[in-house]
């Protein structure tokens, strides 16, 4: 059987920008043949997330995360249908998803490494699991109650950078219904914005390429900032910093800013913003979703039971084709999308 694969075909060295150019599609052969306790899945949607930059890189300096290899196949998170089974637990027609899924069009699979899941819980939207019920909506759950420091009623208020990304757009509206009083987003177009505030319920939402960034946070924050999700780093974390209340929290999610470039993770505080930080007391810890595995199922749960109830709002956007892995990706990383980023391989789950 013949299929099509993406595979890395050029790295962008440390401190580039990664381009569509850096992946290729090919075709290889696929056995007929399955062994005892693999799967062969039709693949339906895979994800592009922004811990992949590091994947590129020869070393992607974190102990979790292995880098992808020259002209050998990408992964990632996936989601697919079972076609053909010799998995004791595992049967023809399951929906199944893995966090190192290849980019493929089919795959023969160990059946060891899948995670069955129930359409029911995202009312047939398979693809959210590789987002708001997924690992996004997890990073941003348990990010929230674990380094938030949210209690109900005492006034807070949360401001999210990256807001109208994958995490960022969930983890504005988990404040919310966690207890913060105030929402507010930073994103980078005024399309975001308008999506933040009229879709999502953020309160308001900072335009970082418009303007003074430091008088329209101080604008919308009058009481300062008690919770920050930070998905950027750099300049603007700096901004929402000096801001930030005595005893507040910084909830360290990502640092796309600083992902182009050879620097430790996470990416050290300027002398002045570090002083700010020390002088306050505010919490900044690196957080690693991986490091919580116990509360996954009770998380996917909850996210899964908010979307149906209809309190939280979840957005994609969708690029079709396994050829166009690599624009999606670099679209991504460049602030293209907005909610979780997805590339539809097929939406054929017939069997």
């Amino acid at each position: 059987m013949i299929i099509q694969r993406v595979v890395l075909n050029s790295r962008p060295g440390k401190n580039g920008n990664p381009v569509a150019e850096n992946f290729r599609m090919e075709e290889v052969s696929l056995p007929d043949n399955i062994s005892e306790g693999q799967v062969r899945v039709r693949t339906l949607y895979l994800s592009v997330d922004p811990y992949m930059r590091c994947k590129m890189n020869e070393d992607t300096g974190t102990d979790y995360l292995a880098p992808w290899q020259l002209s050998q196949v990408a992964d990632g998170g996936g989601i697919g249908i079972i076609e053909e089974s010799k998995h004791m637990h595992l049967a023809k027609g399951d929906f199944v998803t893995s966090f190192y899924w290849p980019w493929q069009t089919k795959a023969i699979l160990d059946g060891n490494g899948l995670e069955k899941v129930d359409p029911r819980l995202v009312d047939g939207h398979v693809s959210y699991f590789l987002g708001a019920v997924g690992m996004p909506g997890l990073t941003s759950l348990i990010g929230v109650q674990e380094k938030g420091h949210i209690s109900a009623g005492s006034n807070q208020t949360m401001v999210v950078s990256g807001a109208a990304g994958a995490c960022g757009s969930l983890a504005g509206q988990i404040g919310r219904l966690l207890g913060c009083s105030r929402v507010v987003g930073i994103c980078g177009t005024h399309e975001k914005c308008l999506f933040l505030t009229s879709e999502l319920g953020f309160d308001a939402a900072v335009n970082y390429k418009k303007g003074n960034v430091a008088d329209q946070l101080r604008e919308s924050c009058p009481a300062g900032v008690d919770v920050y999700f930070d998905n950027v780093g750099g300049d603007i974390s700096d901004t929402v910093i000096s801001q930030m209340n005595q005893n507040s929290h910084i909830i360290l999610c990502g640092q796309i800013s600083q992902y182009n470039r050879d620097v430790p993770y996470p990416p050290p505080l300027s002398p002045a913003v570090e002083a700010i930080q020390k002088e306050r007391n505010i919490t900044r810890e690196r957080f690693t979703v991986l490091n919580y595995k116990d509360k996954f199922q009770p998380g996917l749960l909850q996210l899964s039971q908010w979307f149906r109830e209809g309190n939280l709002k979840i957005k994609e956007t969708v690029i079709n084709g396994l050829e166009n892995m690599g624009v999606a990706f670099q679209s991504m990383m460049t602030g293209g999308n907005i909610g979780k980023q997805i590339v539809c391989i097929s939406e054929d789950s017939s069997l």
